[in-house]
């Protein structure tokens, strides 16, 4: 079973993240999308929240489970008996940092991490861009999905 983990915060989740998921599933068998906790960090949208945006957004689709973790990433994929980890690139900068972070899950673990790049027209959607225009009273809804939208 080819079995993939989308880690990230998913605060919130955006169409840059549902673009990857989507292109990503006829590649695997099963998907995990896997929100990462860290108490030090400041969230937008509450565990609860997040989760909810990625069951409505999937729950229709039976390749995808959500679920959430602590620790490193690595550890979460071996538990699961997942091989690869997936991420998306939307420019250099990100090929750069998802680069050595994927090189250094190799080396520890054997893990393969999987890129794909941002979809045209995608490519400028970040979660914290929509964090920002959202705290501003921005027009955010052309970069996010309907569940969030409704939030």
């Amino acid at each position: 079973m080819r079995k993939a983990v989308f880690p990230g915060s998913f605060d919130p989740l955006t169409l840059g993240h549902t673009d990857i998921i989507d292109r990503a599933l006829p590649l695997f068998d099963e998907i995990i999308l896997a929100i990462g906790t860290n108490s030090s960090k400041k969230y937008m949208f509450s565990l609860e929240e997040r989760l909810h945006f990625l069951k409505e957004t999937y729950q229709d689709e039976p390749k995808i489970k959500v679920e959430t973790y602590k620790g490193l990433t690595i550890d979460f994929c071996k538990s699961k008996n997942a091989g690869f980890i997936l991420r998306g690139l939307r420019n250099g900068q990100d090929l750069e940092f998802e680069k050595a972070i994927g090189q250094t899950n190799y080396k520890m673990s054997g893990i393969d991490s999987i890129f794909l790049i941002s979809s045209s027209g995608k490519a400028h959607i970040s979660s914290t861009v929509v964090r920002d225009v959202m705290h501003h009273g921005g027009n955010y809804e052309f970069m996010v999905p309907d569940v969030v939208r409704k939030k």
